[in-house]
């Protein structure tokens, strides 16, 4: 065989050495570009046991922690709970396993990068939140809020969250998207794939050409194979192979045997229009940092949440605690007007049915202490359940009761700024409103990988390849070339020197027809878009109406706690007259029975008034997003959960 002419083989070895060189300057220039640190000194260690090994096991996180934090056992004396309004936050923060839940948020926000630079698809995100239960609210007792009198108007005080007109309906799911959005042209796998190729064949096949000189072609094949793939992010895709053949052959028309041969090339595979740049290959890895920070807003949302509905569950404690209180008050002026009364009948200043009036009085009014202590014992379940993980294991913390130690005022004044600085404020700092506004700037991106899907697919293709061919001479057959004569090391050689190169470069073209599905995904993920702004405005103007309604509340809460007080205050004036005229045998039981119960009903209702004027302001704090600035809440300090 004759080979080429000196000119023409330096020309192929320029052009070969050319093409190397640049090849590799483009196969650095895309390390760089995927992973800047490649060439950092801590990299040199890549292929250490430990690096390796750490590509093939799991690394799961840190189990779940489902015993109370130590400041629960802190607050426990004399088998009671005492807790002020910060402890119970804390609690509910270290404890509650709906934030506990969301912590875990964050980390599946860090696997889905990890999954992005990969080149994998992205699995998403939960954006349910969890409410904290209502409670069973405030003081059941009817609550009056006028003056004594002959005949008296009942009226009341709003005692759950739902009557204050306060996030009547609470968003729970902080999604603005619908259906997933379409996936794109297709990611290149980012993580390159080392593969290897390893097998022996014995093979035999009887000859009926018997001019191989042999009645069966017995051969022996061994074969060992290597190649190494990855994607970068223009769209490239790189194709190493290393190929090795050694063969050996009984025939006389084989000049060499045993033989090896051997070829060492690279295909490169450019997009060209679909797939092709930045933009398109890593928007995954961008939706994905975003992901980052919607988890940590929704983190922060469900800590909102969490402080809100604490809040408003030991400030209800607080109310009923007092009410206990007012009853048992209440129940001792009751056995008071007994006594009293049977002292007066004794001696005969009044009939004796007058002592079966202060007698009923007594037992009606321990059935509303009753009433009231069961509500506390009902509220202290529910708030127990709010700042504890398990208690069923802890026979003190279950059967502890928890005694309110912070106290519960009104402020003379509200002092708030105007309305639109409040609406202003809410806008710009909730967490859902700003999480939503994230998932609307990933659905713009990912609505750049749809567009890309219309276009043709046109890919540049380029190849560069050495081949090899070494062996021992076949004593069988006739005389041949020495060039050939030599082991598995005259193969390499012949690689590495570059002999027998071969170059291509092509263009492949897919022109699809119809684009019927592109034109719908597009289509579908522009209305998609659209309706995530509209979501987004749904947020917006929902966060307006959660302010105005909390405004609202505090006013309304503020004038029946003033309207309350002034009533308590007639309404012991009241008994104060008709107690004095009983004394003096100037008035009956029954009337004073009939003022007791109405200062009863006013006392209880200052507290109730009390309690809805700060549920009110605590909506307010969460609806402008300062409840946890207001509540001395640190959101890194919270993720960590002790």
């Amino acid at each position: 065989m004759d080979g080429p002419s000196r000119p023409a083989a330096a020309d192929y070895l320029n052009f070969f050495e050319s093409s190397m060189k640049k090849t590799s300057i483009l196969l650095v220039s895309l390390l760089l570009l995927e992973s800047p640190g490649i060439l950092d000194a801590a990299d040199l260690s890549l292929f250490s046991w430990q690096r390796i090994k750490d590509r093939y096991v799991e690394h799961p996180p840190a189990p779940v922690d489902m015993t109370n934090s130590p400041r629960l056992h802190q607050l426990l004396r004399a088998g009671n709970i005492y807790l002020s309004l910060p402890d119970a936050i804390a609690l509910a923060i270290e404890n509650n396993l709906d934030v506990e839940f969301e912590r875990y948020t964050l980390p599946s926000a860090t696997t889905e990068v990890l999954r992005a630079k990969g080149g994998g698809l992205l699995r998403g995100l939960l954006y349910n939140l969890a409410e904290v239960p209502v409670g069973v609210g405030g003081p059941a007792s009817p609550l009056v809020t006028s003056a004594a009198s002959s005949s008296f108007a009942v009226g009341s005080v709003p005692t759950n969250p739902s009557e204050l007109g306060v996030l009547g309906t609470p968003v729970d799911n902080l999604s603005v998207q619908g259906i997933p959005l379409s996936t794109g042209p297709a990611i290149p796998s980012f993580d390159p794939t080392l593969a290897a190729q390893v097998n022996w064949t014995h093979q035999t096949t009887p000859e009926l050409n018997r001019n191989l000189g042999v009645e069966a072609l017995t051969t022996n094949t061994t074969q060992a194979n290597a190649a190494y793939v990855q994607g970068f992010g223009p769209g490239t895709q790189l194709n190493f192979t290393f190929n090795n053949l050694r063969q050996t052959l009984n025939s006389y028309q084989s000049s060499y045997s045993p033989y090896t041969a051997s070829s060492l090339g690279f295909t490169i595979t450019q997009p060209l229009l679909r797939g092709f740049g930045l933009a398109v290959n890593r928007r995954f890895i961008r939706i994905a940092k975003n992901e980052g920070k919607i988890a940590n807003l929704l983190f922060q949302q469900q800590l909102i949440a969490t402080v809100y509905g604490t809040v408003r569950l030991y400030t209800d404690l607080v109310a009923l605690y007092e009410d206990v209180r007012v009853k048992e008050g209440t129940l001792g002026s009751a056995e008071k007007l007994y006594t009293d009364t049977k002292a007066q009948v004794d001696e005969g200043t009044q009939a004796p049915v007058e002592l079966t009036r202060a007698n009923a009085q007594v037992f009606s009014v321990r059935q509303d202490l009753i009433n009231a202590r069961g509500l506390l014992e009902e509220q202290e379940a529910i708030v127990k359940n709010v700042v504890t993980r398990r208690t069923e294991n802890d026979p003190e913390i279950l059967n502890a009761h928890i005694v309110p130690t912070s106290t519960v005022e009104v402020p003379a004044q509200d002092g708030l700024p105007p309305i639109q600085d409040l609406i202003s404020q809410a806008l710009s700092n909730r967490p859902d409103l700003l999480q939503a506004g994230v998932q609307v700037e990933n659905s713009q991106i990912s609505l750049e990988g749809s567009r890309n899907e219309l276009l043709p697919e046109v890919d540049l293709v380029g190849v560069v390849q050495n081949s090899a061919l070494a062996g021992q001479a076949n004593p069988l057959a006739a005389a041949l070339d020495p060039t050939f004569i030599g082991g598995y090391g005259s193969a390499l050689e012949q690689i590495f020197a570059r002999r027998y190169p071969t170059y291509g470069a092509g263009v492949n073209i897919t022109l699809p027809l119809r684009n019927r599905v592109a034109q719908a995904d597009v289509a579908r993920d522009e209305i998609q878009l659209r309706q995530t702004r509209i979501r987004l405005e749904q947020f917006r103007k929902q966060a307006q109406l959660e302010v105005e309604d909390a405004l609202v509340a505090m006013r309304r809460a503020r004038a029946s706690y003033e309207a309350a007080l002034q009533t308590q205050r007639l309404q012991q004036e009241s008994l104060d007259v008709e107690q004095a005229k009983f004394e003096v045998g100037a008035s009956t039981s029954f009337f004073i029975i009939q003022y007791q119960t109405l200062l009863a009903q006013a006392a209880s209702t200052v507290v109730v008034a009390r309690s809805a004027y700060l549920k009110a302001r605590a909506a307010l704090q969460r609806a402008v997003g300062s409840i946890l600035a207001d509540n001395h809440v640190e959101v890194d300090a919270a993720l960590r959960g002790r």
